[in-house]
């Protein structure tokens, strides 16, 4: 669960949005077409939002002029001149699915080191160029994507097209920048673990959950990894995934499309394809039982747990309903999950539910965190809440009201270019159009309680099938943990994020 540098879950924020249905506007160029679905979406059954009439007024995506290179390259262009700004949005795929085995982090290493040093400049020369024009680059790692995303003044549009090429194109990979960043890295690890591991919940969690599965990778690499990971293993990485054929690239601004797309093809159209073709993702499956990992933090006064099992892929037919179903269970402060643990117990300070989008469907967790000696009631109240959520449903009133926040919440996230083109590269990776945006309105206004309901039935894990992952002060919680399952023990201090040790009985 995990994405620049920072300790935080690859592109978790989660937004499921409705089915697609419409395609994007090719440009006039005679080497122009419309962008192929990064994938197809497989057939499935009829999702359970019938088309009616919305709440209120939806969103609609503005058309992209869709450009495909010979070299594979896709790119999408949206001209918008109410700001002096052009933003992009690269999605390169392939990312932590790539690792090599006994390599974790290799792609996020090499991901953070394309912006120290390229081209003619060495790392302090990119980052002052950057500086020094007030634009904006961030590198992001993630599980099956490497993104890179940047704003500039309209009048350094030619700079930003040299920069992120040379990027692309001319890593200089230094040995020395290489150890820094490795070195930094591990040193942020470790400090996370000594600190408060919340923000490394989610790489247990999905290393416990997913195991020998790509997705049970660390995005980031680990304390064990990290160290052995040299300069020869960053360029392998860079010869096999960095590639024409991987990139979707958006850019949304003040800009003429026509002549920025024969910059770009300038830039970018003798580029190479990757060396290796991207491998499929295998399929992942809902686990079968419970079983619980306890990770030993001896300093600790509080329990932090997630519990959970694989929910739905980011292309799901019902993820409209998903989306509804998450919101009034642990999507926002008056949730029903953060209503029971926070609320009315003060069992803990704040509990919540979330879906990862992924190609394959990713996880659903719970979590929240607790004192150490409310952690069976925390973990008792959160699962009695789960069970009589997922068999009764909500009522009419907590339909509304999802409907109306989910509603009120969505434009925001597409006001600004680099929020559009964030989201056309993201629509494009996944197989998807327009309508995802178009039709989310329509959607969410015609999602039944009966049909959320019936999702989540589906989506939600069973009571009887929980994965269970807890960091806390082990010797006070063995006998909670094994009320949930027969229990895998670690230490936080050890350097791997998956346990090693046969379960506790």
């Amino acid at each position: 669960m995990s994405a620049p540098v920072r300790l935080r879950s690859a592109l978790a924020a989660l937004l499921f949005v409705s089915a697609p249905a419409s395609a994007q506007t090719p440009a006039p160029a005679a080497s122009s077409k419309s962008a192929a679905p990064a994938a197809a979406t497989p057939k499935a059954a009829a999702p359970a939002t019938p088309k009616t009439a919305p709440l209120g007024k939806g969103v609609t995506l503005p058309a992209a002029i869709t450009v495909t290179l010979k070299n594979g390259t896709r790119l999408l262009l949206v001209e918008k001149r109410e700001l002096p700004l052009v933003s992009f949005s690269a999605w390169l795929r392939g990312g932590a699915v790539t690792d090599p085995a006994g390599k974790d982090g290799l792609a996020a290493l090499t991901a953070q080191l394309l912006q120290k040093g390229a081209g003619s400049r060495d790392a302090q020369q990119f980052a002052d160029t950057v500086d020094g024009v007030g634009g904006q680059l961030e590198i992001t790692p993630g599980r099956e994507a490497v993104v890179i995303t940047g704003s500039f003044l309209s009048r350094d549009t030619s700079l930003m097209v040299e920069l992120l090429s040379d990027m692309l194109v001319r890593p200089r990979f230094d040995a020395q920048e290489l150890e820094k960043t490795r070195a930094r890295r591990v040193s942020e690890l470790a400090a996370a673990k000594d600190g408060d591991p919340r923000a490394l919940g989610g790489t247990y969690f999905d290393a416990f959950l997913f195991a020998a599965h790509p997705y049970g990778q660390p995005i980031n690499g680990s304390e064990a990894s990290l160290p052995a990971l040299g300069r020869d293993d960053v360029l392998g990485w860079a010869k096999a995934n960095l590639g024409a054929d991987r990139l979707i690239l958006s850019v949304v601004g003040d800009f003429d499309a026509k002549a920025l797309a024969a910059k770009l093809e300038s830039a970018l159209g003798g580029w190479a394809p990757a060396a290796q073709p991207l491998a499929a993702v295998p399929a992942t499956a809902p686990t079968k039982g419970r079983r619980v990992l306890l990770v030993d933090k001896p300093d600790a006064t509080q329990t932090y747990f997630w519990i959970g099992n694989t929910g739905i892929s980011r292309t799901d037919p019902d993820r409209v309903a998903v989306e509804l179903g998450n919101t009034v269970l642990g999507g926002r402060f008056t949730s029903l999950l953060n209503s029971e643990l926070r609320v009315k117990t003060g069992l803990t300070y704040g509990a919540r539910s979330f879906l990862v989008p992924s190609r394959q469907a990713g996880p659903v967790v719970l979590f929240s965190y607790t004192q150490t000696d409310t952690t069976g009631r925390a973990i008792d109240l959160a699962l009695d809440v789960l069970e009589r959520y997922r068999k009764e449903g909500m009522d009419d009133a907590m339909l509304a009201s999802a409907q109306a926040y989910v509603l009120g919440q969505f434009p925001p996230k597409l006001e600004t270019g680099a929020q559009l083109a964030s989201k056309l590269s993201e629509l494009t990776f996944f197989g998807l159009d327009a309508q995802d945006v178009d039709g989310f309105a329509g959607a969410i206004s015609a999602t039944t309680r009966d049909g959320v309901r019936t999702v989540l039935q589906r989506v939600l894990p069973a009571s009887q099938d929980l994965t269970f992952v807890l960091i806390g002060k082990a010797a006070a919680l063995r006998d909670v943990a094994r009320k949930y399952g027969p229990v895998t023990e670690m230490k936080i201090s050890d350097k791997r994020f998956a346990p090693v040790a046969p379960p506790i009985r």
